[in-house]
């Protein structure tokens, strides 16, 4: 696939987690997915940290999120190809449902592909203020 067409499949899948249409995004996984994100000192505290391998894990994942935190639309969203790689960067906030506090952060977003799939994704950001909206 060229540059253009992984930022817009990008682009497309984030369009489907804005509309909570995560099988879409299942769907555009290869079998094996390496789902990660994100690494930091609170990210033991995060129910949805960690990684993940193959799209049942994947889906935990977004189950774990959504029965923790209400999401709110991304911010800022800056897409950056080359080769088989897309970077987005962007900010959201977003709210703890057992607490009701809100978290605010910026964050990057590493997308690989293999054979027009996303083989391997990570997710960086400080999750010091998601910790503190936890407790």
């Amino acid at each position: 696939m060229s540059v253009d067409s992984n930022i817009g499949m990008i682009e497309k899948l984030f369009d489907a987690f804005s509309r909570g249409d995560i099988e879409s995004i299942l769907a555009a996984l290869t079998d094996d997915v390496d789902w990660q994100g994100p690494v930091s000192e609170h990210a033991d505290s995060l129910p949805w940290a960690g990684r993940r391998r193959g799209r049942e894990q994947v889906a935990d994942y977004f189950r774990e999120f959504a029965a923790a935190s209400q999401w709110h639309p991304m911010e800022d969203v800056a897409f950056t190809a080359a080769g088989d790689r897309v970077v987005v960067e962007g900010r959201n906030r977003n709210k703890v449902r057992a607490t009701g506090r809100t978290y605010e952060h910026q964050w990057v977003m590493l997308f690989t592909f293999r054979n027009g799939q996303i083989a391997r994704f990570r997710h960086y950001y400080d999750s010091a203020d998601i910790a503190h909206a936890l407790d």
